[in-house]
């Protein structure tokens, strides 16, 4: 049955930027808490209005640092469901430790199932969240999951920028084929379509051993969900220009982007990197190539569904 009251918002410190944005895309106010630390380190939550048979969307990417963002938001969860709230929906437009999905070798946690666990022990309904790295991950969850892709986003954007017919779209490798096609569907089917064939000899070391597809004389984009190092979009980068590629753009959801990655982008072949807001980017993270678009609208609409019992389905893709 709909909800006769508006949702509520609640953010943690993750990003409180995106958390505002999406308010303003609703036209409410964030709920007023306390979220801070003890001396010891220690979590600290209070919340500071009443959310007794409220339906609550908790706003917190467990983005870097993620131990102390992921705490933050099983706590503020525990806090609510004291505090004897109707639903709690959190909203992790970045789900930390997704590349943790499997195991590579033995003796090893699969420890996305493990943080699945802990977010559903700590009250979660159902979860929203936004371009997982395996959607395999949605089956950890014993709770409703709606996973939205950022893809249109970006092919959007893209396609006011570049001419659709002389572009190809490119999956950095074998992983990423199926969310490369999503992005080319949206993009328009004039582009060609490419695969970047990578080998992944230990977990932070990866080879470029060749491409299936033709990319001469276009204007490649490829397609990726995280970007932390560069390394592997920039290699790809490297080969598609060799095999006579005009420009090379990355379109990528989520910007991890390590320490020395922003500069190293900035002189990269790349002409430029496209990402989302799902994670906070600080100023002296950006670089002149680097756009930031929102995904504010589209997790407002899909709060908005939610809270009234509608379909999210045709968010999907």
């Amino acid at each position: 049955m709909p909800a006769t009251t508006g949702p509520r918002l609640i953010a943690g410190n993750a990003n409180r930027p995106l958390a505002e944005a999406i308010a303003r895309q609703l036209g409410v106010q964030l709920d007023q808490a306390t979220i801070s630390a003890f001396s010891d380190g220690e979590v600290r939550v209070q919340l500071h209005e009443n959310v007794r048979g409220a339906d609550v969307f908790v706003v917190q990417p467990t983005s870097a640092p993620v131990n102390d963002h992921l705490m933050e938001l099983l706590i503020i969860m525990d806090a609510l469901r004291r505090s004897s709230v109707g639903r709690i929906t959190p909203v992790i437009p970045y789900f930390g430790y997704a590349r943790q999905e499997k195991k590579t070798a033995g003796r090893e946690p699969i420890s996305a199932k493990l943080v699945a666990n802990l977010i559903t022990v700590a009250g979660a309904h159902r979860v929203l969240t936004l371009d997982l790295t395996a959607r395999a991950i949605e089956g950890f969850f014993d709770i409703p999951v709606d996973h939205l892709r950022a893809g249109p986003i970006q092919a959007h954007y893209l396609q006011h920028q570049l001419p659709v017919a002389e572009c190809a779209i490119v999956a950095p490798d074998e992983g990423a084929v199926d969310r490369a096609s999503r992005f080319q569907e949206r993009f328009g089917r004039g582009s060609n379509f490419a695969i970047v064939l990578k080998h992944r000899p230990t977990p932070d070391v990866t080879e470029v051993r060749g491409m299936i597809g033709d990319v001469a004389g276009r204007i490649c984009i490829l397609v990726d969900d995280i970007i932390s190092t560069g390394g592997t979009l920039m290699r790809a980068a490297e080969l598609l220009l060799e095999h006579g590629a005009r420009e090379v753009y990355a379109a990528v959801t989520h910007a991890v982007l390590a320490p020395d990655a922003p500069q190293r982008l900035q002189d990269s072949p790349l002409a430029g990197v496209i990402v989302t807001d799902t994670i906070n980017i600080p100023p002296d993270k950006r670089f002149p190539k680097l756009t930031v678009l929102s995904v504010a609208p589209l997790l407002a609409d899909a709060i908005h569904r939610i809270h009234n019992d509608q379909s999210v389905s045709e968010l999907y893709n």
